[in-house]
């Protein structure tokens, strides 16, 4: 069977990193490349951390473009005190040595869906979604060439993380979150409602350092230092691994259920800017443009993770 193509839009991030080797690891997928934004750190550490995830990976012949450093039309708000000073704290890895792809990130996505065939290139933004709604914006030619966004981001039932009522992808850009939502491009959303029922124990993170390979300590150690917030926050006994569950759909779809429902985003309320209204119940009449997950099966995900790490 063909790989799918697929293009990985971040801002590594631990838990950005994760599925980026997931990708990776995974011969059914066609990373075409990645494209980074800004958003969990600014612009230049996002760049760079994809680039160091990818040689961990040993896969220097990913392409990654650098894309928007900064929301469309808001200041950039940035998540260190989640993910530390570097995005990827928590193991000492080397500095990229492979180059950044020459050109914007927005120029490739436009040049690679105008090249490749319609219907064939589905976009997994992990980040906020600047660089894809600017794309859209600047080319609305490609928007009906797109496959599929498969994108995490929102919340319904578990509100919100960075606001009472906002999740922090969408929180950070919400006019390019509202542009993609009414592209009319077929849309998955992983939303919290999906990702913090992906926990890790202590079994999971063991079971990644287990591998006794540098992804294998590098996941582990990422998860060590990425888990101890939320657990502080929720009294969880773990950390939602939030944009693996991107990649793991597009693997086993079946891990995960939901419902396909309106989702609109709103970009003007004083107290609920960035939220992500989920029409859940049916209760508006405007027409489904999104399926938005609400349930996963988390041991078979945490399976098939460390099951795809071991290959790399």
């Amino acid at each position: 069977m063909r790989a799918r193509k697929i293009i990985i839009d971040t801002d590594p991030g631990q838990d950005d990193a994760v599925a980026i080797l997931l990708a990776l690891a995974s011969a059914e997928l066609d990373v075409l490349g990645i494209t980074t934004v800004a958003g969990n750190v600014p612009l230049p550490l996002t760049s760079k951390n994809a680039r160091v995830v990818c040689e961990l990976a040993g896969r220097e012949d990913v392409r990654v473009f650098a894309g928007c450093d900064r929301p469309m039309a808001r200041k950039l708000v940035t998540a260190e005190y989640v993910h530390g000073k570097s995005g990827l704290d928590g193991i000492a890895l080397p500095d990229p040595t492979m180059p950044l792809a020459e050109g914007h990130a927005v120029d490739f996505l436009i040049e690679t869906l105008r090249e490749e065939a319609p219907g064939t290139v589905t976009l997994c933004p992990i980040g906020p979604l600047t660089n894809v709604a600017t794309a859209f914006l600047r080319a609305p030619d490609i928007v009906p060439r797109v496959a599929e966004i498969v994108l995490m981001g929102g919340a319904y039932f578990e509100v919100g993380n960075v606001t009472p009522a906002a999740e922090f992808n969408i929180y950070v850009d919400p006019e390019a979150a509202d542009i993609v939502f009414k592209s009319g491009v077929p849309i998955v959303v992983m939303p919290l409602d999906v990702t913090h029922k992906a926990l890790t124990t202590r079994a999971r993170v063991e079971a990644f350092r287990a591998l006794g390979t540098p992804v294998g300590h590098a996941v582990a150690s990422w998860t060590d230092f990425f888990e101890r917030f939320d657990m502080a926050k929720y009294g969880s006994e773990g950390a939602p691994l939030h944009d693996p569950c991107v990649i793991a759909y597009l693997l086993e779809p079946d891990l995960f259920t939901g419902r396909h429902v309106n989702v609109e985003i709103e970009v003007k309320g004083e107290l609920t800017l960035g939220m992500t209204v989920a029409d859940w119940w049916r209760v508006t009449g405007r027409p489904a443009n999104a399926m938005f997950m609400g349930g996963i099966d988390a041991g078979g995900f945490y399976a098939l993770l460390t099951e795809r790490l071991a290959r790399l």
